[in-house]
């Protein structure tokens, strides 16, 4: 959809080149992924140097003298920090922007700091991997995912990166949520993809959708004639053209997962009654397919 938009920005007629800043996109989201494990790392860093700074104070406060080393020795943050193989592809990747940009550190790292929620674990006697593992998802899902700074950081570093946050944020919770701690060091290094078929079907779903725009835009305008040509022309019109590139370009795609995802991705990147309207089109689009016989799934239990 980003790689769609933007070749409608440029008006360019060169899929080749269109085809390769959408490839070049999609390994930008690993590289995001990355760069977001590298700041666990120097967080779990400033922690340590933190307390030495504390230690090595002369003159201590009550709070200094009762120094809490839970941040310090937490065992997600420590299986993170300690992935050679983790570290070494951040280094290669040169994505490790942190200790030239130690200021982002330290706003997260204050922020963290006030929270409650590490007050809470830092009273909290429970010194499990469960308990650290939880403290780290809850303070990258309320402090760092959410931090408008760290945002803006990362639109100034790469702007394909602002719309890939959402995923990859997500990504990453659902891989900290099942690491253990006997997990192997390649859990926190996915794949990209999760078969080739999906490289492929990324490219071919945006050359057909490329390739037959013209078409697929004077069928939605048959659909579409009391809406407003500027619904058409946004976000809205282009995910109907995607959708309707897999009616008819890929037999073995279930036309109701192709509705179900087109109305997910609306909701996140376009307007509130986006959904309503795609939905509206698309089934109308389906139930002709259906009356003329025309654009039929192939495979057990589709229609």
């Amino acid at each position: 959809m980003q790689s769609m938009y933007a070749f409608k920005g440029t008006e360019s007629d060169n899929l080749l080149k269109e085809q390769k800043f959408l490839l070049h996109s999609l390994d930008s989201m690993y590289d995001l992924y990355l760069a977001q494990l590298a700041l666990f790392t120097e967080l779990h860093k400033k922690s340590k140097d933190y307390n030495e700074k504390i230690k090595n104070k002369l003159v201590k406060t009550e709070a200094d003298k009762n120094l809490n080393y839970k941040f310090q020795e937490n065992q997600l943050l420590h299986l993170i920090s300690s992935n050679t193989m983790l570290q070494e592809a951040i280094a290669n990747s040169k994505l490790n922007y942190w200790h030239l940009d130690f200021e982002y550190v330290d706003i997260l790292f204050k922020e963290i700091l006030k929270s409650e929620l590490y007050r809470d674990y830092c009273i909290d006697e429970d010194s499990s991997f469960k308990k650290d593992k939880h403290f780290v998802i809850d303070i990258f899902t309320d402090i760092i995912a959410p931090n408008e700074k760290l945002f803006d950081f990362f639109e100034d570093k790469k702007l394909t990166w602002v719309d890939d946050m959402p995923v990859v944020n997500t990504a990453i919770l659902r891989i900290l949520r099942k690491l253990k701690l006997t997990s192997p060091e390649t859990a926190l290094l996915p794949d990209l993809y999760k078969d080739d078929e999906d490289l492929e079907f990324a490219k071919e779903l945006f050359q057909k959708t490329f390739l037959n725009n013209t078409k697929f835009a004077e069928e939605i305008s048959t659909k579409t004639t009391n809406w407003d040509s500027e619904r058409l022309a946004s976000i809205d019109g282009l995910l109907l053209k995607m959708a309707i590139c897999e009616f008819q370009k890929f037999p073995s795609i279930p036309t109701k997962v192709t509705i179900n995802e087109y109305l997910e991705i609306a909701k996140e990147y376009s307007t509130p009654k986006s959904s309503l309207f795609i939905n509206g089109i698309l089934d109308k689009i389906v139930k002709e397919y259906q009356a003329d016989n025309i654009h039929l799934k192939s495979g057990r239990g589709l229609m």
